[in-house]
């Protein structure tokens, strides 16, 4: 009986050591050219509402127009005739010629990120400190 005793507990200690399995990785997210057409608005809860208009296809950019409207604090305005295109991957980058404004584009699943980066310029108020990203869902079509 001690001997059954001394084993099992040996057997719990030694099993309370043991490394737990680590989950899978997600894969990678493959990398290729962007192509992607929409033309979609929103509106959310906060009352916050935008437009965004985007036509890439292999990664070049030939039609790109975003407007946030946020309450209480102005508006941002994005237009492919403001900025050049400087990058096409792994995440295409457009970049004001005169300015420090960089929006970026990828795609991640089913969903399209465009990201804003020190564009205060394009901004009214103090939107630019409330704007967040815009994303566009291939699934259903949407965009927030």
């Amino acid at each position: 009986m001690r001997r059954k005793l001394l084993l099992l507990s040996l057997t719990l200690l030694l099993g309370a050591c043991a490394i737990p399995e680590r989950a899978p990785l997600p894969p990678p997210i493959p990398l290729r050219p962007l192509n992607v057409t929409t033309d979609c608005n929103y509106r959310d809860e906060a009352g916050i509402s935008g437009t965004l208009r985007l036509d890439v296809a292999a990664a070049r950019v030939r039609a790109f127009e975003a407007r946030v409207n946020i309450p209480q604090h102005g508006s941002c305005r994005f237009d492919l005739r403001d900025f050049r295109q400087t990058k096409e991957m792994p995440a295409i980058e457009l970049s004001q010629p005169n300015g420090s404004c960089i929006v970026r584009m990828w795609e991640q699943g089913t969903r399209v990120t465009v990201a804003f980066q020190q564009c205060e310029r394009m901004c009214s108020g103090s939107a630019y400190d409330q704007l967040l990203p815009m994303i566009y869902d291939r699934r259903d079509g949407s965009c927030a």
